[in-house]
C-alpha cells in the first residue's frame, strides 16, 4: 500500500527542520526561536531525549541517561537499509536528530578560554563522531593508529555502506585543527599545576604536541602531570603499534634447523596421515611409529635499522609515532635500531631508543629543516649496506635539497634499503615536497605516504 502523501511530507519536513537548525547553530550561536521550538517538538514527538538539543550536554551524558542510544551512534553516518517507505523516513528523522547532535557538539566550538572539562568533553564528543564514521575514537585526530575504518564492503543492517575514504581524510585534519585550537586556548600550565584538573585531560596528539613544546617551561607538579600524560599516550599508541608489528608478515621458515620436539609443535594431521598404514581394524587402534613436528624456526639475519625523523613542528605526528615504533622494533631479536631526530640540528637518540618516553622528552619540536646535518650522523652508521635499512621520515621541504638528495641516492646505490616516508600519522595525512617525490620515484624508491601500517609492513618484511 502506498503511504499517504501528507505522511511523506511530514517526515521530510521534520528532517529539514532539524538540519536547518543545525546549519543555523553552526553559523550563528544565537538561537533561532522558531527553529528551536520546532526542533523541540520533533524530538519529543519521535521519542528522543530533549538533551540532544542542549549544546551544553555532551554525548556521554546523553548516553549515560539513555544507554540504548549508544548502539545508534555507532556507525550512524551509514545510510539505513532500504525498506518500508514510511518506516525508513521515520528512521531518517531520528537519524537527523542524532547526527545534528554530533556535528554541533564537535564543530560549533566557541571562542574564549577553554577549561579542562570543556576540552575533555569535546574530545569525548569527537570520539563519538569518529565512531559514527566507523573509526576508533582518536583515530582521525592522530591519536591511536589503526582501527576498523569504513569501506565500501562494510555493511550495516544488510545494506552496503558508502565508501567514506574520500570524506575521512578531509574530516581528520579539521578535527585535529579544532582540538589544537582548544588546547591553545586552555591555560594549560595552570591546569597541569592542579592535579584534579589535570586528571580530567585525555592525552591526544594535539595535547602531547603542546606538552612537548612547553615542557622546558614546566616544573614541579605541572611537569610531573605533563610527563604522566605523555607516558599514558605513549603506552596507548605503543599497544596499538605493537599489535600491528605482530600481525605483519614474518620471515620464511628455516628448514635447515630441525623442528623442536615439543608438544606445541606436534603436527597431528601429518602424524596421523603418515601412520595410517599402522591402523588395526580388529582393535580399531592406530599405532604410531613416528611423530612429526612443525618447523617454527625462521631465517633471521642481523639487521640494522636507522630511523631519521624530521622533528620540525609540522612533523609532530611522525616524531611521536616513529619514536614509539623504533622502540618496538628495537625489542625484536637481531635488530640493531638507531634513531636520529633533526631540524636545523641533529640529535642521536639511539641510547634511549628502547624507551620512547625518555626519547620524546629529549626532543625539541620546531625550527627549520636541514637534513644534511642528520645525514652526517647517518652515513657513519652504515657499516654493512646489504643488511641496513634507512627510513627517512619528513615532508622533505629542505633548506639544502640537492646535496641531501644526492646523499640519499648514494645510500640507495650502496646496496642499503632506503625508504623515504612522507607521513606516518594514524590517518595517513601529510604533504611531500613534489621535487623530492619525483626524484625518489625516478630513483626507484617511491615515497611511502599513507597509513603507518604501510611502514610497519615494509620494515617487517625487510627485518624478519
Amino acid at each position: 500500500m502506498t503511504e499517504p502523501n501528507h505522511v511523506v511530507r511530514s517526515h521530510d519536513n521534520r528532517r529539514q527542520v532539524l538540519y536547518w537548525r543545525l546549519l543555523a547553530r553552526l553559523f550563528d550561536h544565537e538561537e533561532q526561536t522558531s527553529l528551536e521550538s520546532a526542533s523541540l517538538a520533533v524530538v519529543e514527538d519521535i521519542g528522543l531525549p530533549t538533551a540532544l538539543l542542549d549544546p551544553r550536554a555532551g554525548v556521554d551524558s546523553v548516553v549515560q541517561r539513555h544507554p540504548e542510544l549508544a548502539a545508534e551512534f555507532d556507525g550512524l553516518m551509514v545510510p539505513a537499509p532500504d525498506g518500508d517507505g514510511e518506516r525508513n523516513r521515520a528512521a531518517e528523522v531520528r537519524r537527523a536528530a542524532l547526527v545534528s547532535k554530533l556535528l554541533l557538539n564537535v564543530f560549533a566550538s566557541r571562542s574564549g578560554t577553554v577549561t579542562a572539562e570543556q576540552l575533555s568533553r569535546w574530545q569525548s564528543d569527537a570520539g563519538w563522531l569518529e565512531r559514527a564514521l566507523g573509526c576508533e575514537p582518536g583515530e582521525l585526530r592522530g591519536g591511536r593508529p589503526g582501527g576498523r575504518g569504513v569501506s565500501a564492503t562494510d555493511t550495516r543492517g544488510g545494506a552496503p555502506a558508502p565508501d567514506l575514504s574520500q570524506l575521512i581524510p578531509e574530516i581528520g585534519p579539521e578535527l585535529g585543527a579544532i582540538e589544537a585550537d582548544l588546547v591553545k586556548r586552555m591555560h594549560l600550565r595552570e591546569v597541569l599545576a592542579d592535579p584534579q584538573l589535570a586528571a580530567r585531560l585525555s592525552p591526544s596528539m594535539s595535547l602531547i604536541e603542546q606538552l612537548l613544546r612547553d615542557k622546558n617551561n614546566l616544573s614541579g607538579v605541572a611537569l610531573a602531570n605533563a610527563k604522566a600524560l605523555i607516558r599514558r599516550f605513549v603506552d596507548d599508541v605503543a599497544e596499538v603499534l605493537r599489535t600491528q608489528v605482530e600481525k605483519a608478515g614474518v620471515g620464511a621458515l628455516d628448514r635447515s634447523v630441525p623442528p623442536k620436539r615439543v608438544y606445541r609443535n606436534l603436527d597431528l594431521d601429518r602424524t596421523i596421515w603418515k601412520n595410517l598404514t599402522n591402523w588395526s581394524a580388529d582393535e580399531e587402534r592406530l599405532y604410531v611409529d613416528r611423530l612429526y613436528y612443525r618447523h617454527t624456526a625462521r631465517k633471521t639475519t642481523p639487521q640494522r635499522l636507522i630511523t631519521v625523523v624530521d622533528q620540525s613542528g609540522s612533523m609532530v605526528d611522525s616524531m611521536v609515532n616513529c619514536t614509539i615504533l623504533a622502540s618496538i622494533f628495537a625489542g625484536l631479536p637481531k635488530v640493531d635500531v638507531h634513531l636520529i631526530a633533526y631540524d636545523t640540528q641533529a640529535l642521536d637518540l639511539t641510547p634511549w631508543v628502547h624507551d620512547p618516553f625518555q626519547t620524546l622528552l629529549r626532543t625539541n619540536l620546531g625550527g627549520g629543516t636541514d637534513g644534511t646535518v642528520a645525514m652526517a650522523l647517518t652515513q657513519p652508521k652504515i657499516a654493512e649496506p646489504r643488511n641496513t635499512v634507512v627510513v627517512w621520515i619528513s615532508d622533505f621541504y629542505e633548506s639544502r635539497s640537492a646535496p641531501l638528495f644526492d646523499a640519499m641516492a648514494a645510500i640507495h646505490r650502496s646496496g642499503a634499503k632506503f625508504i623515504p616516508v612522507g607521513s606516518v600519522t594514524s590517518a595517513g595525512r601529510g604533504s611531500v615536497n613534489p621535487w623530492f617525490r619525483e626524484r625518489f620515484k625516478d630513483l626507484g624508491t617511491p615515497v611511502i605516504s599513507g597509513h603507518i601500517r604501510k611502514l610497519v609492513h615494509e620494515l617487517k618484511n625487510f627485518l624478519t
